[in-house]
């Protein structure tokens, strides 16, 4: 074989070598970018797994948030007009003729002389003589005369040691009602 023929041999070997080479190379080109593409779509649905999910939690905290900003705003306004309600009532009560205050002044110191035997009574200036005119009364001979206070009606009476006393005051009486009828008023109101 001459020396022609054995560079020829090589160069086929060569040829083959390197075409085997280049398959194998191509193949795992291949292999490698189709491992690539399935890494990368699973990156590709999990990111959008996520944003959505995320996108959804916003989105019910923003519902939760408006949700709660509506009823904080209806409870406001529910306790502004059960609020000019209270003071309305207070008011009217005010308003009553003086005989409807003298008769509540006499009622109120019979229920105080059940608690205090003795003392002073005291209420607002509107009520002044009404309290003077029911304290002339026999029955209540133990009780005198205390101040002028800041009320919007009724009485306060205390002990004659100062040790006791009864606040039987409109605002108490009515804040009592108020209380124990709030829920009862506010499902008559806003139903």
């Amino acid at each position: 074989m001459g020396l022609e023929a054995v560079i020829a041999e090589i160069k086929e070997k060569g040829r083959n070598t390197s075409e085997t080479i280049l398959k194998e190379a191509e193949t795992k080109k291949v292999e490698i970018l189709n491992i690539a593409q399935q890494k990368s779509e699973a990156i590709k649905v999990a990111a959008q797994d996520e944003v959505e999910k995320f996108s959804s939690h916003i989105i019910s905290q923003e519902e939760a948030a408006g949700h709660l900003a509506v009823k904080r705003e209806f409870l406001n306004k529910q306790k502004e007009l059960m609020d000019e309600v209270y003071q309305e009532v207070l008011q009217k009560i005010s308003d009553m003729p003086e005989s409807f205050h003298q008769e509540s002044i006499s009622s109120l110191l019979t229920k105080a002389k059940a608690e205090i035997n003795e003392g002073k009574v005291s209420c607002c200036a509107r009520d002044e003589k009404a309290l003077q005119a029911v304290l002339t009364k026999s029955e209540f001979s133990e009780f005198s005369f205390g101040q002028i206070i800041d009320i919007d009606g009724g009485i306060i009476v205390e002990s004659e040691d100062g040790n006791l006393q009864v606040d039987f005051s409109y605002r108490t009486f009515l804040s009592q009602v108020w209380e124990s009828g709030l829920k009862e008023a506010s499902d008559t109101l806003f139903g």
